[in-house]
């Protein structure tokens, strides 16, 4: 039987926790999505996990061996896909590097030149990755470091340096009304629609939403979509608008769109990370030397 390593994950923090909401919060995953996986690891074994109550989450009998092995499989799993790909890549001479969006805007090309030189014959590979994955690969083990838009799912787990603070923007049809002003108060947006990313995406979907500088005002979602290609197609089509960094101005200006400085919101800020167990490995450490060196104002 083969079983998702998300869904131990998610077990593993609920068996932790004792409680979906506190598990859904450490996770950064809304609470019905969390159930929904626990229901599906729970039909895909043929055992019941939990017991549920208003007190919270209680483990079976099946749970309690569950929780007693998933830890060290987990670990076991992540150390073994770490070591596998980082044993591929330095025989290749190659760093695999996660990005979202615009990665570190201007200064990635700098930044890539510099690692070229810093480290002669090596490659930093650039792998976008959809929105449905905010920590580009760096959380499954995937890549050896990424340029993120903070903050991200697990970041507190992570190395992080930050890069770049920019305001937060506002992206709308051209033909919308708040599109001729030169600049928008975030609470004339309250009431509109959001193009929104999947609701997996825990924290950084509430980031971009500006959930939690609403003042309790209830969000409305016109269109939720993992691909930046189809975002800026709904919000051209009228299906919504969105907050965005004000360099998505220069990198996706469209026909059909209009950006504009929003008030009221705080900054965007975007960085590199890397996990933990990377501290020691002197090509990861050059490549995060030169995301430094050459970061906006450095030097």
């Amino acid at each position: 039987m083969d079983i998702d390593t998300r869904l131990l994950r998610y077990f593993a923090a609920v068996a932790e926790e004792g409680n979906l909401t506190r598990a859904a919060e450490r996770l950064f995953v809304s609470q019905p999505a969390l159930t929904k996986q626990i229901k599906q690891l729970e039909s895909q074994l043929g055992v019941l996990l939990f017991t549920r109550s208003r007190a919270g989450m209680t483990l079976t009998p099946a749970g309690q061996a569950l929780a007693g092995s998933t830890p060290a499989m987990l670990a076991g799993w992540h150390r073994a896909l770490r070591e596998t790909r980082t044993a591929a890549s330095r025989a290749d001479r190659v760093l695999s590097v996660g990005f979202m969006s615009s990665a570190a805007n201007e200064a990635t090309q700098p930044i890539i030149a510099a690692f070229a030189r810093r480290r002669p014959g090596w490659r930093a590979d650039l792998k976008q990755a959809a929105w449905s994955d905010p920590t580009a690969g760096l959380a499954g083990g995937e890549v050896d470091a990424a340029l993120l838009r903070l903050p991200f799912p697990g970041q507190d787990s992570v190395r992080v340096e930050v890069l770049i603070t920019e305001p937060r923007w506002v992206v709308l049809p051209a033909a919308h009304p708040l599109a001729a002003r030169d600049q928008v108060c975030f609470s004339e947006l309250w009431d509109e629609p959001f193009v929104a990313a999947p609701e997996e995406t825990g924290c950084w979907r509430d980031y971009w939403l500006a959930a939690s500088e609403r003042q309790g005002h209830p969000i409305r979602i016109g269109y939720v979509t993992d691909q930046p290609d189809a975002y800026l197609a709904a919000i051209a089509n009228g299906y919504g608008i969105a907050l965005t960094p004000e360099s998505a101005a220069r990198y996706y200006a469209r026909p059909g769109l209009a950006y504009r400085p929003v008030t009221g919101v705080s900054p965007s800020q975007a960085g590199v990370a890397w996990p933990p167990a990377s501290d020691a490995d002197p090509v990861v450490a050059d490549f995060v030397r030169c995301c430094l060196d050459n970061k906006p104002g450095a030097g």
